[in-house]
């Protein structure tokens, strides 16, 4: 019996022609037998599931640094919730779910200890510069498995690749910028739909804001809790979809502009303020100090890291070093190589 060969029939029976079926994948960069119980999406989505990079994302920061409360998110959990949104989307659309869970559970995979602030400076101290949609891909193709990466399959990579938006357009017209898939397309609007909802919810929680802050078109057109902004939003973004001839991704200009004006209210309101952007700049005193001590003392190279792993330099190797560790590892490792420690005296 190939259990796999009828989860591929029954795709093709009921995915959308818009889908991308598991059996026409465009494969792996290293060619593999295929599974007799698993789809290749399948296989994907339990490889970045069971890898060490993806345990490490539940000590990284998402917005507080190191948070002590119970109920902050952290980069996992956030990485949970863009996979739950883009899922619900997927399936109402008739996607492709798998290989939608597999590139939301593996965005992120790159992201640095401290958030954003890690990703600016590494940004700005590494020759060639660093961002983190990059970075998860690094991981899956080079740094997971001891340098053999996770020979993930062409769709999945290209959705990790081209997730990251920034304060850039969410869903520009130029197709160049998109994912290839529309399962790719549906994680890149699912993670700012994660993160506007529940950052401004962490925001609230620790005080940063109150409710009477918020912009009033926001509440009014998305909502006043968390559970009604994605709500709204997700709604929003199927039913508009299959509106569209070709079932491009798309959202209503009323709750789209919303979303766009919640988003630069963090930004400014949330991210840039000095109860939270002071411990960025903390962190960045931190991630860059030891940046340049890693790149020039032999003996703590050595020690901490190792060798520098073929094909590879010892920028790369330190950077993604550094790009790997949590917030609490970070902070430990600059403790031990920059503090001084008490004498024992017996």
């Amino acid at each position: 019996m190939n259990i796999r060969k009828r989860f591929e029939e029954e795709e093709k029976l009921f995915l959308s022609p818009h889908a991308v079926l598991s059996s026409e994948t465009k494969g792996r960069r290293i060619p593999e037998e295929p599974c007799n119980i698993r789809t290749e999406f399948q296989r994907d989505r339990d490889r970045i599931i069971h890898s060490k990079s993806f345990r490490r994302l539940k000590h990284k920061t998402q917005v507080f640094l190191s948070p002590t409360g119970d109920h902050y998110r952290t980069r996992l959990t956030h990485t949970l919730e863009v996979a739950q949104i883009a899922r619900t989307i997927a399936k109402a659309l008739y996607l492709n779910e798998t290989l939608t869970e597999a590139i939301a559970l593996g965005h992120d995979l790159g992201h640095t200890p401290f958030g954003h602030a890690g990703e600016a400076v590494l940004d700005e101290i590494h020759p060639g510069g660093f961002q983190h949609n990059k970075q998860s891909l690094r991981v899956v193709d080079v740094l997971e498995k001891n340098g053999r990466g996770l020979n993930l399959t062409a769709e999945v990579r290209d959705g990790i690749l081209k997730h990251s938006k920034g304060r850039d357009e969410i869903l520009p017209e130029n197709p160049e910028l998109l994912p290839e898939t529309m399962e790719g397309r549906v994680v890149r609007i699912s993670d700012i739909i994660a993160y506007i909802s529940h950052d401004l919810d962490d925001a609230l929680r620790g005080g940063i804001i109150v409710k009477e802050d918020i912009p009033r078109e926001c509440s009014e057109i998305l909502g006043t809790s968390h559970s009604e902004r994605i709500n709204t939003m997700v709604k929003d973004l199927i039913f508009s979809t299959l509106e569209t001839k070709e079932m491009e991704i798309r959202m209503h200009d009323r709750i789209y502009k919303a979303m766009i004006t919640l988003r630069d209210f963090l930004y400014e309101r949330v991210y840039g303020v000095h109860k939270v952007h002071g411990d960025f700049i903390r962190a960045k005193k931190i991630i860059m100090e030891l940046y340049q001590r890693l790149n020039e003392d032999d003996a703590i190279f050595e020690k901490e890291i190792g060798a520098i792993p073929p094909g590879s330099t010892r920028t790369q190797t330190v950077c993604d070093f550094i790009a790997g560790m949590t917030d609490r590892y970070a902070l430990h490792l600059y403790e031990k190589i920059f503090l001084p420690k008490p004498w024992a005296i017996f």
